[in-house]
């Protein structure tokens, strides 16, 4: 029971530098209003404060700042979604702590804006520190990228905004692939990914220290798949990030980061293996202490026998203040012991302290690692939370990798699918200390385990592009059972009637579409990149996939009375309009304004340039764009696409809420409500028209007669205008 609770506490305190806003404290509510919210915990912690001094991480004569910065509440900071460095004025620093962005009525507009934002995917509240990482990767949009710690997902979504640096690229070469040990934090993690509505993205759900190798198809040809960026963001102490989880100052002590180093070794080492030769990889914590960072990267540097070496990246971000890694260090237990080397540690204190823990011995091969490389960004010297980020160049191939496999009459395939059981400690549970300076290899080399695979696939009953979730006996997951990923086959009569409705261009790629069902009718259409397909295609045995690609197409409710039975998702529609010849309509913002506020705006209600490229399409979904017009510097100056619905005699679209909202915010409207019986948005421009939308009678439809379906639609109180319901039935 008691390895249990650790393992719980220490899964708490995972990356929380990303962590979800909370409760700055404990207890109950105060009477202090939304200033005063909880009791104040009492920030002093006299083990910490001796255990730093005695390191000495901090410059001589700023003890005092140090200490006074981690007792202020961290400042609120965001990033707003781009494809350039930071800052650039991209990312934004603010004075205001995140408890009063929160609880503050004066900021009560300012914070509904940042919320509806986030979720629109335009912004990311992320503290300034955890934007780090992903910059020293140095990201390019071919690059296959591994995130092996992911959730909740903040540093991923900048991976993936670097892979979408031309907007006008749809597909980028390269992809993310973004694990978590803990299944609950993937649909977090997914959530967070989703925002950004990328085909190339894959989360999946596996010990990061023992997270599968996986092969992709070359030209025939079964190959290992080594990325060529990796960013290994591991579980920690999490000591840098006192100032918003106030927690730290009560529970921290040096047994916290004495029994996550093995772990944290072990998930390094892992990536070190399976990163590419000239490959980058970056490994952070949001730790100050050396147990955690340079022991970590002292003892892979040393394993690595020269495969492995520390960059210097201090000319790369200008501007940031860090400090250096530190050479030396010691080794305290949590009552307080000091031990300076190996030699000195009790054969009674073995199972918690290890070798890998003390600097090296050998000042020639300390000094060639370069441990001053690393940089440590302490609070008080930017305002910032405490990091750790040490950037690794892979020179060549791991020693045991390159050493001849014994086979020993046991495939290479199924030793390495042994170490995915979960005996083996999971992030964020405290480390087995008897393995911690054990690499995690299986002495193979990359060709033998690739034809092993191979062989296993060939002798198996896969079904052809079904990628489903891995069998019980080979790999034991917890969480949820996932459906399969489906590929529809060339000669899938879904298909064409799609093509045609849609005049999809020849270049369309329409083997990268798949679904979640083998059975029944498909309900949505999603698409992934094609270097996504070949890794779910090859390794479907060997990982769970919790979830890839963007919905792309919907199955109408009554979609068999239309020329086609799918209607396009916005979540997509960026992704497909490049393919897309027909039903488009342009729009002016003028229009824009009038779909995204009112339900179902009938034909004359709209310009006669958008009526007249209207009256003449069948029913059906339709693509809404707006081109910027450079005459008028006043109009909105970036095109947007939407997605609509054409009905018998009315225009809506089907856009989310807060992506409707963000439009109507770039045109200059203020939102101040929603009249939902109606299907009205009212904004600062309709404020001054109270009265009751009219009660037109549409073309066609008589005097006397029932509703039309497009005045159905308009009246039904479940719809909000201009979003995108699910199995609501679209106008007709």
């Amino acid at each position: 029971m008691g390895r249990r609770s650790r393992g719980r506490r220490l899964q708490q305190q995972q990356r929380p530098e990303d962590a979800e806003d909370g409760a700055e404290g404990g207890g109950k509510r105060g009477e202090a209003g939304w200033e005063g919210g909880y009791p104040e915990i009492v920030k002093e912690n006299k083990l910490f404060e001796h255990y730093y001094q005695e390191l000495k991480i901090v410059p001589e004569g700023e003890w005092g700042q140090f200490m006074d910065a981690l007792r202020e509440p961290l400042p609120a900071t965001l990033r707003i979604t781009g494809y350039k460095r930071y800052p650039e004025e991209l990312a934004w620093h603010t004075n205001l702590s995140r408890k009063i962005l929160r609880k503050s009525p004066q900021l009560e507009k300012f914070h509904q804006f940042l919320v509806s934002e986030t979720e629109s995917g335009n912004i990311s509240r992320q503290e300034a520190v955890s934007m780090i990482p992903p910059l020293l990767l140095n990201v390019r949009p071919h690059h296959k990228i591994l995130d092996m710690c992911a959730a909740p997902g903040s540093k991923t979504t900048q991976l993936i905004e670097m892979l979408h640096a031309d907007m006008n690229v749809p597909f980028p070469e390269g992809f993310v692939i973004a694990n978590d040990v803990d299944n609950k934090r993937c649909y977090l993690l997914v959530h967070q990914a989703k925002r950004l509505s990328s085909p190339c993205i894959m989360v999946v759900n596996h010990d990061a220290s023992s997270i599968p190798r996986l092969q992709i198809d070359v030209d025939g040809r079964k190959e290992i798949l080594f990325y060529d960026r990796i960013l290994c963001d591991v579980p920690c102490s999490g000591d840098g990030t006192m100032r918003k989880n106030i927690d730290v100052w009560k529970k921290w002590t040096t047994l916290n980061s004495l029994q996550l180093h093995g772990l944290q070794l072990r998930i390094a080492t892992r990536g070190a293996e399976q990163l590419a030769a000239g490959g980058r990889m970056v490994y952070s914590t949001c730790s100050l202490n050396p147990i955690e960072d340079e022991a970590v990267i002292a003892s892979l540097l040393e394993k690595s026998e020269g495969a492995l070496e520390l960059a210097d990246v201090s000319d790369e971000l200008p501007g940031l203040k860090w400090m250096p890694g530190i050479t030396q260090w010691k080794v305290m237990t949590k009552d307080g012991q000091w031990f300076t080397d190996w030699d000195t540690v009790p054969h009674s204190r073995h199972t918690q302290i290890r070798p890998t823990m003390f600097p090296p011995k050998d000042p020639e091969k300390l000094q060639a690692m370069h441990l001053e490389r690393c940089l440590r960004i302490l609070p008080h010297h930017q305002n910032t939370g405490g990091f750790f980020v040490a950037v690794l160049v892979k020179k060549s191939s791991m020693p045991w990798n390159k050493r001849q496999p014994k086979l020993q009459g046991k495939s290479a395939e199924t030793r390495e699918s042994t170490q995915l059981s979960p005996a083996g400690p999971a992030e964020g549970k405290p480390a087995d200390p008897s393995k911690l300076e054990s690499p995690s290899f299986t002495g193979t080399g990359d060709t033998e385990i690739a034809h092993a695979a191979e062989d296993l696939e060939n002798n198996g009953n896969k079904k052809d592009g079904v990628c489903g979730p891995p069998p019980s006996k080979k790999m034991k997951l917890f969480g949820f059972k996932e459906d399969p990923f489906v590929f529809i086959p060339e000669d899938d009569p879904l298909f064409p009637p799609i093509e045609k409705f849609y005049a999809l261009a020849p270049s369309f790629p329409r083997m990268n579409l798949l679904t979640r069902t083998t059975e029944g009718k498909k309900r949505q259409l999603y698409m992934v990149s094609k270097e996504l397909r070949n890794v779910l295609l090859n390794n479907s045995e060997k990982m769970k996939v919790i979830n890839t690609g963007i919905k792309v197409w919907c199955r109408n409710n009554s979609g068999e009375e239309f020329d086609c039975a799918f209607r396009l998702a916005q979540e997509g529609i960026y992704t497909l309009y490049p393919f897309i010849n027909s039903r488009i309509i342009t729009v002016s913002m003028e229009d824009v304004k009038i779909l995204l506020t009112q339900e179902n705006p009938f034909f004359r209600k709209l310009s006669s340039e958008t009526y007249s490229q209207a009256k003449d399409l069948a029913k059906g979904s339709i693509v809404l764009k707006y081109e910027p017009d450079s005459a008028n510097p006043d109009a909105l100056q970036c095109p947007i696409v939407l997605c609509g619905w054409r009905g018998k005699a009315s225009i809506r679209t089907f856009v989310p809420k807060n992506e409707r909202l963000h439009y109507l915010r770039m045109m200059g409207l203020e939102v101040l409500g929603e009249k939902k019986k109606e299907g009205v948005i009212l904004t600062n421009e309709s404020a001054a028209s109270t009265g009751q939308p009219e009660n037109e009678v549409p073309e066609g439809q008589r005097a006397g007669e029932p509703n039309s379906p497009d005045a159905e639609e308009a009246n039904s109180p479940d719809v909000t205008a201009g979003c995108d319901p699910a199995g609501v039935h679209p106008p007709r």
